[in-house]
């Protein structure tokens, strides 16, 4: 059952250096803040999960976190390349950062198949890429039943999920609405997960198309308001473009970068 703990006290008890950590959340309900944190307690050596990278992978690869992403699109959306992200891959800087990339539908698929309880998953997708040739985590498999050749991907289960929802009760359970990408998904595939939620209400009220994550498959919750932002909180608050392109002139350059990283860390100079 869902712990209502603060995010500070969250992430020490459930984030390890070492561990796969998952961060999701599809253009809106990012969980900005809950990544800052990670970054503020060093956590070092982590395998990065994400269907699509933005700033806060950025910043967490910058910051030394990450040894490896695995991802299927990386960018500062409506703006250009993660400047960090690249200089990690380039220049190895700060530290070496391995990669495995996949399409969407497949990382969605290992989410999927993870959750569900099974080994791999099946499409009909990388064909005519060469994805599967720099990619050793994808595989052709050809179907028992009709002889069609299909692609097999493995199951992604973290060891972490953390997620940003607009509400929960004082029981844990978690409510979300708006676009939401894979998180359902990604919590119920994780060993462990942290939900940051704009406000712990007395009730969660039915809203058509809202996701409820149950208390039971969360393992601690924490109120953070704006835990999303820049990204945006339908209902909460609206994307903060400018901050998107202000992070280009941090990310490009590492003695901005420093600077700004010792400043969220508290490091004086």
């Amino acid at each position: 059952m869902a712990e209502l703990l603060s995010l500070e006290e969250a992430v020490a008890r459930l984030v390890h250096d070492g561990d796969t950590v998952a961060l999701e959340g599809f253009t809106h309900l990012i969980p900005v803040a809950a990544g800052q944190e990670i970054i503020r307690q060093r956590r070092r050596g982590l395998t990065l999960v994400r269907m699509t990278p933005d700033i806060v992978y950025d910043q967490l690869i910058g910051a030394g976190c990450a040894r490896k992403l695995i991802f299927s699109w990386g960018g500062n959306p409506g703006v250009g390349s993660l400047h960090r992200f690249r200089d990690a891959v380039q220049h190895d800087w700060p530290v070496p950062l391995e990669i495995e990339e996949h399409s969407h539908a497949g990382m969605a698929n290992r989410y999927v198949a993870g959750a569900s309880g099974l080994p791999f998953a099946v499409l009909r997708g990388y064909t005519g890429t060469d994805l599967p040739a720099q990619t050793a985590t994808i595989k052709p498999i050809t179907c028992p039943f009709t002889g069609e050749r299909l692609t097999a991907v493995p199951a992604l289960n973290p060891d972490v999920t953390i997620v940003h929802a607009q509400r929960a009760d004082r029981a844990g359970n978690v409510q979300m609405w708006g676009i939401t990408g894979v998180q359902k998904e990604a919590v119920l595939a994780a060993k462990r997960s942290i939900v940051t939620v704009e406000e712990i209400v007395d009730e969660l009220e039915p809203r058509v198309g809202a996701v409820l994550l149950p208390a039971w498959v969360v393992t601690a919750v924490a109120e953070v308001p704006g835990g999303a932002k820049p990204s945006y909180a339908a209902g909460y608050y609206e994307r903060d473009n400018s901050a998107y392109q202000a992070w280009d002139e941090v990310g490009r350059d590492r003695e901005a970068f420093t600077k700004w990283l010792n400043e969220l860390t508290g490091v004086t100079a």
